[in-house]
């Protein structure tokens, strides 16, 4: 099976970033303007052949499911959430369930609503652990578990799907969610392939930040190798420096980033 599945943060306006999600100049990397995701949202609907379903994902001649994927569960989801049913569209909504109803995050009530309209609420752990590869199998069971348990009360549904924070990924990461009920598990990997892990499956999805054009947002939609490849190559470049460095390398980032105006990646 073929897919697509892209991937956002934060939807708000730049003057407003601090109303949502995570802060800091790192976390400003993944937000990405109202206006933008619009302007993705109208060129993805001009590809020949696009088809957004009766369930909010869409198929392509190219791919077999494309889905639009929002991670954390800042205040900018709402925003995001009204904007894709404008075009048929239903995200996949990652919530980090210690946070929410904190400033800057989804209430509880919001998360039953976007529910009742149709988008898939899922979970982002508990705490949203910075290296959860790391986690012994105890701790990533709690994770996947107990934010599992809460969000399933909040929408009084099962909830089957998640992802993973940072995009630190190992085989355990998917064992433990498979214990917790898990069915579908993104990774912040660009593949467009997959794997099922205990009964859970395994996706990969392709980065969407600020400053991303339409026109690269068409191409990778489009079916187009070249971007995706370029982020492949690209994300496999950082993978060892993640790997090996985890909290350090997360750290010197931020440092990095602070130094100097923030720009597009």
């Amino acid at each position: 099976m073929r897919v697509l599945n892209l991937h956002y943060h934060d939807i708000a306006r730049r003057d407003e970033y601090h109303l949502s999600g995570f802060q800091g100049a790192d976390a400003d990397l993944y937000k990405v303007e109202p206006e933008e995701l619009r302007q993705h949202l109208r060129v993805m609907a001009s590809v020949p052949g696009l088809n957004v379903r009766s369930d909010g994902t869409g198929s392509s001649p190219r791919f077999e499911t494309i889905r639009l994927t929002f991670d954390d569960g800042g205040s900018g989801a709402w925003t995001a959430a009204e904007m894709l049913e404008q075009f048929g569209w239903r995200g996949y909504f990652f919530v980090v369930t210690d946070l929410i109803g904190t400033p800057e995050f989804l209430s509880e009530s919001q998360i039953a609503a976007l529910h009742r309209r149709g988008h898939i609420i899922g979970s982002h752990s508990c705490s949203h652990p910075v290296h959860m590869w790391s986690l012994s199998a105890e701790r990533l069971y709690a994770e996947w578990s107990d934010s599992v348990c809460r969000l399933s009360e909040i929408v009084q549904a099962p909830i089957t799907t998640a992802s993973v924070p940072f995009g630190f990924y190992a085989r355990k990461v998917a064992v433990e969610a498979a214990k917790a009920g898990v069915r579908i598990l993104f990774t912040s990997e660009p593949v467009t392939s997959s794997e099922v892990i205990d009964g859970c499956m395994v996706l990969g999805r392709f980065p969407l930040k600020d400053g991303v054009s339409p026109e690269r947002v068409r191409s990778m939609v489009a079916g187009e190798a070249l971007p995706r490849w370029g982020q492949y190559l690209w994300w496999n470049c950082k993978k060892p420096l993640k790997t090996v460095g985890g909290k350090a390398w997360l750290a010197a980032r931020r440092r990095i980033l602070a130094m100097g105006p923030r720009k597009a990646a």
